[in-house]
């Protein structure tokens, strides 16, 4: 079956006032993409002289003869805060706010570039006083604090490969990651806010250090919080982090890597087994991050720019510690949660700071919708002059909604497609340039080769649903799975092949419309087969959301001896619905399902819930769903669930025979 799209097909056109200044145009997005595609290689290799601070420049740009094992400008060296830091002190940016920081009880710092690199130095002295070296694995696991970002850049300083661990984690997920990664050393902090609470966090890491051998050292930044006595400290281990830097220097001379030097290791979340590390390298990662940030956020030296994700993942990594400082722009840091202490707080920052990038993910969005227009509305965000959106699909009704009601109906909407493993944007709208549609991430960027394929490897014609693959290698590509290279092959060069060939199975599936724009439909898990039609969990989800009751929807399959699977749909109401959940209810969103997609979507079974099972990072966590349209009950781990209550309520006890 070709899936249709169930999101409107009308064109938004980049608004005029914006596309007068935009870096690029329609037709200078043509050149470059023309330019591209003739010769990537060439491309990347002008990209990385061009917006990188090279120390031996690179002769040779990729290296493919071991492929799936790649290597980018392989022969060239340099250290990646250079970029960052060094390089801007010598400019106007020296005393330019690198980093606005405000913690969720409203405390605020700011750190200008001068003293970001002043800070990030005496870090570094920190961690050479303690003996670790360039090659050695150093976790972080921290709140949202500017803490954060030096030791980030602290790390890459020295050479040392760092591993940041997102704070909702337990002890169990700190341990795994420590040992698989075979860390010398930990930074934590003795806690953080979130909706008004401090959640400790050392006491995680002091759980899991007994299971932990390698780890030689630990950084504690106390008394986050002024609240309770400092943690106590084991002599020879354990270190305060205002003591171990208050007497060091605030120079610290940045050791130069090879380019393929490994940069750091994140481990993908919700997955079972052993964690798995994805691996980036340095040059090849910083040279499309720069490339990115630069194109897709349209950035400018007067933006002040808002990513609401965690460092703890891959978009915080690349598109707030790392892509903002490659340009010497001034970064908004949050800690803490969008609805504390009130629903506005997002919007509260915006108008506070004079915010004009903002960048969020559809869970997200389409919370700001359940909870109404008055929020944003009671806020002045005048100065946004550009709207994104990470993470997931987004639903054409929240695409609509964030574009009237936080845009304004004149800020361009970048709905960008990546993932950890592709270590920068893939898929996205040049602002000024590309003209977009509702819940469609648009067109491949350039240099890069996305193609949704049938299984054996042909090319899906426009309208046709199949996997989404990347066909070439690309300078932010994941190099390995720490120590498990066979591993990198099997789970992401395994599956798809063109002419013999192993590409990237990216795990999605997509299709291309007539006009060339790409629509992801979801995982390939989360793709039905229902009857023998493929329908994607995303389309179904974007059907309910229209409904004008329905704020978030979450769908997922589960056994049907007749039709293979059946449609089970969460689905939480508008805070003004009309619509009562019952019985008369469900019929309706059957029935507007059905007219959205067709009868074959029409889900099975639909529950009404007050809230969706999430990760504190605002994914939902289908996979529990799952489970509760399976068998009534949530088995697998919770640890990264925000709140447990969500799963307690959704589920129910079988009966007993």
């Amino acid at each position: 079956m070709s899936a249709q799209p169930t999101a409107t097909d009308r064109l938004f056109s980049p608004p005029a006032d914006f596309a007068k200044r935009a870096q690029y145009t329609s037709d200078t997005l043509s050149a470059l993409q023309k330019q591209a595609a003739q010769d990537p290689v060439a491309f990347w290799a002008e990209q990385a002289r061009e917006l990188l601070v090279w120390r031996t420049p690179f002769s040779q740009t990729l290296d493919d003869s071991q492929a799936p094992f790649v290597r980018w400008f392989s022969d060239g060296e340099l250290n990646i805060t250079e970029s960052c830091l060094d390089r801007h002190l010598t400019t106007a940016r020296r005393n330019k706010a690198a980093i606005i920081w405000e913690g969720e009880p409203g405390d605020q710092r700011v750190l200008t570039y001068f003293e970001l690199h002043r800070e990030v130095c005496r870090a570094a002295n920190a961690l050479l006083a303690l003996g670790i070296q360039a090659g050695d694995r150093v976790v972080l696991y921290l709140p949202m604090i500017p803490e954060l970002v030096i030791a980030v850049l602290a790390c890459a300083r020295i050479g040392a490969t760092h591993s940041v661990i997102f704070g909702g984690f337990s002890s169990e997920a700190i341990r795994d990651r420590v040992n698989d990664a075979g860390a010398v050393c930990i930074i934590t902090a003795d806690g953080g806010y979130r909706r008004g609470k401090f959640l400790p966090l050392s006491h995680n890491v002091e759980a899991a250090l007994p299971h932990c051998p390698t780890v030689r050292s630990v950084v504690v930044i106390a008394r986050r919080g002024e609240q309770g006595p400092p943690p106590a400290l084991v002599t020879g281990r354990d270190h305060l982090w205002h003591t171990l830097l208050s007497g060091q220097s605030s120079t610290c001379p940045a050791r130069i890597v090879p380019s393929e030097h490994p940069l750091f290791i994140l481990y993908t979340s919700g997955t079972t087994g052993k964690p798995k590390g994805v691996v980036h390298s340095t040059g090849g990662y910083a040279t499309q991050v720069a490339f990115t940030t630069r194109a897709v956020f349209d950035l400018r030296d007067d933006d002040t720019y808002f990513c609401t994700a965690d460092i703890g993942w891959i978009t915080g990594h690349s598109y707030i510690a790392y892509g903002p400082l490659l340009h010497g722009a001034t970064v908004l840091l949050y800690e803490g949660a969008p609805d504390a202490p009130h629903r506005g707080r997002f919007w509260e920052l915006i108008a506070r700071h004079g915010v004009t990038i903002f960048y969020t993910a559809p869970t997200a969005i389409r919370s700001f919708m359940r909870w109404g227009t008055e929020w944003p509305q009671g806020h002045d965000l005048s100065s946004l002059r550009l709207i994104g959106s990470v993470g997931e699909p987004i639903n054409p009704a929240a695409w609509l909604w964030y574009h009237a009601h936080i845009g304004q109906s004149r800020c361009p909407i970048i709905d960008t497609w990546w993932q950890t493993e592709t270590g920068a944007m893939m898929v996205s709208p040049l602002p000024g340039a590309t003209s977009t549609k509702p819940g469609s991430c648009t067109q491949p960027l350039p240099g890069l080769s996305i193609e949704v394929l049938h299984k054996d490897g042909t090319p899906c014609k426009p309208g046709e649903s199949g996997f989404l693959a990347i066909t070439k290698p690309w300078p932010a590509q994941l190099r390995t799975v720490w120590g498990d290279p066979a591993r990198y092959v099997k789970t992401y060069f395994s599956d798809l092949h063109v002419s013999g060939r192993p590409v990237y199975f990216t795990g999605d599936g997509a299709r291309f419309d007539e006009d060339g724009y790409l629509w992801v439909v979801g995982r390939v898990d989360d793709v039905l087969n229902v009857a023998g039609h493929r329908i994607g969990t995303a389309e179904v989800e974007s059907a309910l959301v229209s409904h004008p009751a329905v704020a978030e929807a979450a769908v997922v399959g589960r056994p049907d001896e007749i039709k293979g699977q059946a449609i089970v749909a969460f689905v939480t109401l508008r805070g003004n619905s009309q619509l009562v959940p019952d019985d008369e209810a469900i019929e309706r969103l059957r029935q507007h399902v059905t007219h959205e997609i067709g009868a074959i979507a029409r889900p099975d079974d639909i529950r009404f819930t007050e809230s969706l099972p999430k990760t504190r990072s605002g994914k939902i966590m289908r996979r529990l769903l799952r489970e509760i349209a399976t068998s009534g009950r949530a088995v697998g781990d919770v640890t990264t669930l925000e709140d447990i209550a969500v799963i307690e309520r959704l589920s129910t006890q079988p009966d007993e025979d």
